[in-house]
């Protein structure tokens, strides 16, 4: 058994943070991560918390800087040892958006600036090279898909455009049907589906108008290794499958301000990090219990999609890591002590890990047995099931039919779809290393297609879209909200007409976009004599530089009769391009920035999707500084009226505590005067009953007040001791409404 490993990893300031001029409140010494509240009093204690790793990325300059190398250092060679010891490993990163999760995860094409996933993908493949042992053969598989909504996306695989189903095998574990593993030879492949996954989310969340923080993103290596025994001549199998896991941001609703479907994006994002919450929590308490009480507690893995394909990696068969990444910024306290607090949880979770050894020949025997099991009661139905993956051919007669009943049909129903999901395990197991190479290209030639079709360049070098040179084709480059998915995609184009639209056009378009705002022919790009020129259609959303550019309908005076002019739009290096609400773009002409380099000329602003918007805001004559001056003022008047709201009605209350606490005082007089009264006399006081009857009563008068008296003098201390604990009871009311009040009052 071991613990979860926990790393904390705090990043530099953002441009917001910068111009907001926000102050760092985090500190690392060592493994200590401390944070400051910025709103607190600087005498009151800091919050400390101690992982496995504090990593310092903040300055680079600081001698304690971490590095990406170093992270991978820590953590990645150790986990990718454990694979080749046969163990399933896991490494997770949590956080709020833009804390620099995906960074860590992935991290940038420079040299130094690999995240973990290429890092451990090409460390693999290097100690697969460097094995001299004829007797080992390895073989490395991949998939990668998104759980966006609670909904399960390939991401290698165009044919699986739907939801894809989670399914739990009692061998396998929870797993998902019908997602492509694709078979792997070297880094290089596994660099270029990442790529070519990335650009799948990419073109999906650009046209449903999302960013990649709204979504889980889950990258598996199925390693294995195949040993061959000379002495035995006995094969031996492990299997291992490494996990690595970009979880969604972990922002509040109340923080980010959403609203619709963007609030009920984030509560199915909150969902599923919720639950993934409950289920550490649940952990955590289960490995500070004794082995008794372990058994009574419920873990809510099936809660959400993401805990439950997890399920193996919290607390189960495997070894795992959790990278938290946070902000080291003030206006984000609430979001990075949260995300401390989940990752200080975490460090109590206790996996199982077991070397996972000759898997594959046990559950293909396990599976030819239960697949045998539901066929003999699939007979027992009078259902008569023959063997195949893809057409299983089910056949009744008339007779049964009529006999079947609506729970025996059920039963069916359910036997036949667990038949199928078994003889497909059971076919993937059985596949050879030719054959899945064989389905990985032609899933890789069907990808390849689709993203043609969509006019998007899987490569460079424009080889999926056309016979052309990158060198000096000009191009378009997508630009989106999350850093990590801008600049993803390439749109070329084409020597003469690239038309742009959707698919439902009568004429086929070059570049096919989907969105909001995106006519069927929406726009061309006119590539002649080295300039290209952009022709909007007739009511087409388009802006160029911030401003839009439609063809317009105007009316000739002579004739009286409308006509529409074009306004042709000649693009430029670095123009900002925008089709429809969602779709940005920054345009690039290889010759002119050729030219400009040569020319020494000053070097263009940087373009990204945040510039892209603001340009077009003060375009527009949208005044961004006095947009939010009126958004401050407007606030602070709510801040103002709901103030003298809350002042007029703690003013109400207080009179009424005063109120009530006059008439308390005044009824604890009262009785305070009655009991003082009372205390003053004793019982032999009153003795002598003819010293207190002196009047002419008559002798039944006289007989019924001495009956009384008697009885007055045997009670009166019970009495009185009764009439004190009544009034403690308003005494203590009166207290804690003069402590509330801040007012001084005698006990």
């Amino acid at each position: 058994m071991s613990s979860v490993k926990v790393a904390v990893r705090v990043r530099p300031f953002n441009n917001r943070e910068i111009s907001r001029e926000c102050k760092c409140i985090i500190k690392m010494s060592g493994n200590t991560t401390t944070i400051t509240n910025p709103k607190a009093d600087p005498k009151e204690p800091l919050k400390s918390f101690n992982f496995d790793y504090s990593y310092w990325s903040h300055n680079e300059d600081d001698l304690e800087f971490s590095s990406q190398l170093l992270v991978y250092k820590d953590i990645g060679e150790e986990m990718l040892q454990h694979s080749f010891d046969g163990y399933n490993v896991c490494i997770f990163a949590y956080g709020q958006t833009g804390a620099g999760k995906s960074y860590t995860m992935m991290g940038k094409q420079e040299e130094g600036q690999e995240g973990i996933i290429p890092q451990i993908c090409k460390d693999l493949f290097n100690r697969i090279r460097n094995n001299n042992n004829t007797d080992i053969k390895y073989s490395v598989e991949v998939s990668y898909m998104e759980i966006y909504c609670e909904r399960v996306r390939d991401l290698l695989n165009p044919k699986n455009k739907g939801n894809l189903r989670v399914r739990e095998h009692p061998l396998l574990g929870p797993y998902v049907e019908d997602l492509s593993k694709l078979a792997v030879t070297s880094y290089q492949d596994i660099h270029d589906l990442i790529d070519e996954g990335n650009k799948a989310r990419t073109v999906a969340a650009t046209n449903m108008n999302e960013t990649s923080s709204r979504s889980h993103a889950v990258f598996t290596i199925f390693f294995t290794q195949q040993r061959y025994d000379q002495t035995t001549t006995l094969c031996t199998e492990k299997v291992s499958k490494i996990s690595l896991v970009d979880l969604a941001g972990s922002e509040r609703a109340d923080s980010t301000g959403a609203k619709g479907t963007r609030l009920k994006e984030g509560a199915n994002i909150n969902k599923s990090l919720t639950t993934l919450g409950k289920v550490i929590s649940a952990l955590a308490e289960i490995a500070s219990k004794t082995k008794k009480s372990k058994k009574a507690d419920f873990i809510p893995y099936r809660d959400s999609v993401l805990t439950w394909l997890l399920r193996e990696n919290l607390g189960g068969n495997s070894k795992t890591a959790m990278i938290a990444a946070i902000s080291p910024a003030d206006i984000n306290y609430d979001e990075t002590l949260s995300t401390l607090r989940y990752a200080d949880r975490a460090k109590q979770i206790v996996c199982k890990a077991v070397v996972n050894e000759d898997a594959n020949a046990k559950l293909i025997r396990e599976l030819k047995e239960e697949i045998q099991k539901l066929r003999e009661l699939l007979k027992a139905e009078g259902i008569e099931v023959h063997e195949g993956v893809e057409d299983n051919i089910v056949a009744r007669n008339n007779k049964e039919n009529e006999r079947v009943r609506t729970t025996s049909t059920t039963i069916a129903e359910e036997a036949v779809d667990q038949l199928q999901a078994s003889e497909k395990l059971i076919a993937e197991l059985n596949e050879t290393w030719e054959e899945k190479l064989k389905r990985t290209e032609a899933i890789r030639i069907q990808r390849e297609a689709v993203f043609a079709e969509m006019g998007v360049a899987v490569k460079e070098d424009g080889i999926t879209v056309g016979v052309f040179s990158p060198k000096c084709t000009p191009h378009l480059v997508n630009l989106n909200e999350d850093p990590f998915m801008s600049e993803c995609l390439i749109y070329y184009t084409k020597d003469g007409i690239t038309r742009v639209g959707s698919a439902e056009a009568n004429i086929p378009q070059d570049i096919q976009l989907v969105g909001s705002h995106i006519k069927s022919e929406h726009c061309i790009f006119e590539n002649k004599d080295g300039k290209v020129t952009l022709i909007p259609s007739n009511g087409a959303l388009i802006y160029v530089n911030g401003r839009e550019v439609s063809a317009v309908i105007k009316q000739s005076k002579a004739s009286m009769s409308c006509r529409q002019i074009t306004e042709p739009v000649v693009l430029k290096t670095g123009s900002r391009v925008i089709l429809g609400k969602n779709h940005v773009f920054r345009f690039t002409h290889p010759d002119e920035a050729r030219e400009m380099r040569e020319k020494n000329a000053t070097p263009i602003e940087t373009v990204d999707w945040n510039f892209a918007q603001i340009e077009l805001l003060e375009k527009q004559g949208i005044d961004l500084k006095a947009e939010m001056e009126k958004r401050l003022l407007t606030l602070e008047e709510q801040y103002r009226k709901e103030k003298e709201t809350a002042d007029q009605l703690f003013e109400e209350q207080r009179k009424n505590y005063e109120a009530r606490i006059d008439a308390l005082q005044k009824q604890v007089e009262e009785q305070s005067m009655t009991m003082s009264m009372y205390s003053s006399y004793t019982p032999e006081d009153f003795n002598n009953e003819d010293d207190i009857f002196e009047c002419n009563w008559t002798e039944k008068e006289y007989e019924m007040a001495a009956n009384a008296w008697r009885k007055w003098k045997h009670h009166q201390f019970t009495s009185l001791r009764d009439d004190l604990w009544g009034n403690a009871i308003f005494l203590k009311e009166a207290n804690a409404i003069s402590v509330e009040l801040k007012k001084k009052c005698r006990d």
